[in-house]
């Protein structure tokens, strides 16, 4: 993938959510839930499908501002979410004797939360050098019968554009994810293998890629996600000032006319 952030330095010690993305910005939950209005949808149909619902307990992994733990608890029923993350502040407002919240880091060796019948990850393992390392922990708390699902970016960029604004700014915003916090979206591809890799069977993928039309929810999650990457993005060389601003002005545009990054789901079954 030409976008992939597989180019550049190699990248450094840096964390989402520290580094870039700050939890307690103002505007960084508006800038989550835009995402999850694009792609709980997608998210909690695929569950659904998978028989998620009573009897169930389920681990969210980087439960964000919760959208995915309320709908398991609300929706599908489940009898308990376990609600993990390293900032839980959004997840206040949500709990409930069938919630249990742990702020912890999915990174660390010590964390045991138990076992379960459902281990869903969204946008979360892209973010870690140790991904392929995480998803063995995770498909080891599963309980039998349990079902591993992981969800990530992934793109299909247009090999014909490699000058415009658009491309331009998405190659250096996955260039400048790379470089200050690890961000890698060339593995997800391979989630399937590292599922059957793993033991479980039954495993599948799909890749949805949602329109990406002006004044959206997907169009405001990116121009929101290019306004507070700035610097990094002008720093990777890329891009400057001017192109950046000409992109953010073609996604408020109605000449808007790309196939935007989308999401990769792969799941699979514990025996």
């Amino acid at each position: 993938m030409t976008s992939s952030p597989a180019g550049g330095s190699a990248p450094e010690e840096g964390r989402y959510g520290e580094d870039l993305f700050a939890p307690e910005d103002p505007r960084e939950a508006e800038r989550i839930d835009a995402a999850a209005l694009v792609y709980d949808p997608v998210t909690t149909r695929r569950l659904r499908a998978l028989g998620v619902g009573p009897g169930s307990r389920c681990l969210e992994v980087g439960a964000g501002t919760g959208t995915v733990a309320r709908w398991l608890l609300e929706e599908a029923g489940v009898d308990e979410v376990v609600a993990l993350d390293r900032d839980t502040g959004a997840l206040d407002a949500l709990r409930t004797p069938r919630l249990r919240v742990i702020t912890a880091d999915l990174t660390d060796e010590t964390l045991r939360p138990g076992g379960f019948d459902l281990i869903h990850a969204r946008f979360v393992l892209m973010h870690l050098p140790q991904r392929r390392r995480i998803i063995t922990r995770l498909a080891g708390w599963l309980n039998p019968g349990g079902r591993l699902v992981l969800g990530d970016a992934l793109e299909v960029p247009d090999a014909l554009d490699s000058s415009s604004a658009y491309r331009r700014t998405m190659d250096a915003m996955w260039r400048a994810l790379r470089s200050t916090i690890g961000t890698d979206i060339s593995h997800v591809p391979a989630y399937p293998h590292f599922l059957r890799e793993e033991g479980l069977h039954d495993v599948a993928a799909e890749l949805f890629s949602p329109p990406l039309v002006a004044g959206s929810p997907l169009a405001l999650f990116w121009a929101e996600t290019w306004s507070r990457m700035r610097p990094a993005l002008e720093a990777t060389g890329q891009v400057d000032a001017a192109v950046v601003d000409e992109a953010l002005a073609y996604l408020a545009s109605p000449r808007l006319a790309e196939l935007g990054p989308g999401m990769a789901m792969a799941w699979g079954q514990r025996d």
